[in-house]
């Protein structure tokens, strides 16, 4: 029997992948292109996106030529537009890569008036995702992949208090945001069951990229300090890929991934009540800022 290649199972996919301007997501897309997918590139600077769409261009020869749409995930009306822009362009979505993600060193609200780390590493992928669905069920068989972190297990997540800007522990937001992504996943699953799309979860492990450029404070000073003793980008979104491309997880939903391998998250990310209850409470915060 003739095998079939990663270049052959990902020609003709559409694949999206938010935060594709460096790090993990830069990597994720440039492979994935590299495979034979079209890549959308969701980023929040033009500049930046367009550099690292001709870097792709550059270093993966061949690959069908991705493309690039902004949005500002700070932005419940930005993430609107994004998709809005998606739809227009994809008759299908075969993947979704959630991605982007950022950690701050203070106190800041979004541009709606939320916790700015829960906004833009939970909320906008939330609303991206539900405002993609339909299309990538019709796609269907179709995966949805969401990079949360291994900093979940310290997440504590109260309801209503997580969306708050006057949080005091910064560094306890970005931890809860990351247990929002494997909850969020998990109710997503259940969810789409029957459907033929699947919905995973990953922590890419500790990678060198520029996530954490802008912050200060003590994270900053320890992230410094680490940085020559973490992973290559290239090894941070072999998960992501992984997950993206491989035909031993198409069939595989609701799981949490840590080097290609399914593991047990945290206990109070199996919470299926918790799951349901963030599911419902951002659909709320959505429905309260951007017109349905």
């Amino acid at each position: 029997m003739r095998q079939v290649t990663m270049e052959q199972i990902m020609q003709g996919k559409t694949v999206i992948v938010t935060g594709a301007n460096s790090g993990i997501g830069y990597v994720t897309a440039r492979e994935l292109a590299a495979m034979g997918a079209r890549v959308i590139m969701v980023c929040r600077s033009q500049s930046k996106g367009e550099a690292a769409r001709q870097r792709i261009m550059q270093e993966a020869k061949g690959a069908p030529e991705p493309e690039l749409v902004l949005a500002d995930f700070a932005s419940l009306a930005s993430v609107r537009r994004a998709a809005g822009d998606i739809l227009e362009r994809c008759p299908r979505i075969d993947v979704l890569v959630n991605n982007a993600g950022l950690f701050v060193s203070e106190p800041l609200a979004s541009a709606d008036g939320y916790e700015m780390t829960f906004a833009v590493n939970h909320l906008a992928p939330f609303l991206l995702t539900n405002l993609l669905l339909e299309r990538i069920i019709a796609s269907a068989p179709a995966r949805i992949i969401n990079v949360s972190s291994f900093a979940h297990v310290a997440g504590r997540i109260a309801i209503p208090q997580i969306a708050s800007p006057q949080r005091p522990n910064i560094a306890q937001a970005y931890s809860d945001s990351k247990l929002c992504n494997i909850l969020f996943t998990n109710e997503l699953a259940r969810r789409l069951q029957g459907s033929g799309v699947t919905a995973n979860s990953l922590h890419p492990g500790a990678v060198a990229t520029n996530f954490a450029a802008d912050s200060r404070g003590l994270f900053a000073f320890f992230f410094r300090l680490a940085r020559p003793f973490m992973l290559s980008p290239e090894h941070g979104a072999a998960t992501s890929i992984y997950l993206a491309s491989s035909p031993e997880v198409a069939e595989i939903s609701g799981q949490y991934f840590v080097r290609k391998k399914p593991v047990k998250p945290s206990a109070a990310a199996q919470g299926a009540a918790l799951a349901k209850r963030l599911w419902e409470f951002s659909e709320q915060l959505v429905r309260e800022k951007v017109a349905a």
